[in-house]
């Protein structure tokens, strides 16, 4: 009787352990995979190929701007302090449908084309407050807008300078006078086709826009210089080469 009762504990040990007779037989431990690396890695924590394929990609606006805009201003104007050096914050594109609220796929297609002309997805703007008068309620869509900052802003630029404004027609220079006294510049265009990135024949509606460049320059004279260095086509004047491989 002893002797079937010890039988009965083996077999109920060997249930336990994965083997018959042992109690408890330890488990081999697996090791463990190596944790993923972080996406963000730090810059610091980066190889040093890695760190100068990061520099291939600099705008060459941006470059120009290091490289001679900021020298030549400084030598202009007697900055001595870097910081007072005035640049360009970011660029903000702006598109007013005053027949949106009839027709609300002229706003869907002003965001799109927004979308090819910056690379950057639009904003859609709404109506703040309802005016009886054009049929205009309060949140509803009205335009759409896109503000662009750093490598976007400065290709923008860039494609603004060499390939968009040879496009316009009848063109004798963009206004010196759409300064808004702080050193912000802000003009007009007329129609959305000037732009190389738009396809006539996906344009519903031709409508133009507003553009603004936004800078740190605090007066006029200064940000004009600015954008003079740049090569921005003022009315009367001969803009210059952008020298930058």
């Amino acid at each position: 009787m002893a002797k079937n009762t010890k039988d009965a504990k083996d077999a109920k040990g060997g249930k336990k352990g994965g083997s018959p007779g042992k109690k408890g037989a330890p488990q081999p431990k697996t090791a463990k995979a190596p944790a993923a690396a972080s996406p963000r890695a730090r810059a610091s924590d980066m190889p040093v190929a890695e760190k100068a394929m990061a520099r291939i990609g600099t705008p060459r606006m941006q470059k120009h701007f290091e490289e001679t805009v900021r020298p030549r201003l400084v030598k202009e104007f007697g900055l001595k302090n870097p910081n007072m050096v005035p640049r360009i914050t970011k660029i903000v594109l702006n598109v007013g449908l005053g027949e949106a609220s009839k027709n609300p796929r002229l706003v869907d297609a002003a965001v799109e084309e927004l979308g090819i002309v910056t690379g950057q997805k639009a904003v859609i703007t709404r109506a703040k407050k309802a005016i009886a008068n054009f049929g205009l309620r309060a949140g509803m869509p009205v335009g759409a807008t896109v503000t662009l900052r750093g490598a976007r802003m400065y290709e923008f630029l860039d494609r603004f300078i060499t390939l968009t404004v040879p496009r316009i027609r009848d063109f004798r220079g963009l206004p010196t006078k759409s300064f808004d006294g702080r050193g912000n510049y802000t003009f007009g265009i007329k129609e959305q086709m000037i732009f190389p990135e738009i396809d006539f024949d996906k344009v519903e509606t031709v409508h133009g826009m507003d553009i603004t460049l936004v800078t740190t320059a605090g007066r006029d004279d200064l940000a004009m210089a600015l954008l003079r260095a740049f090569g921005w086509p003022f009315k009367g004047e001969t803009p210059d080469a952008l020298r930058v491989a």
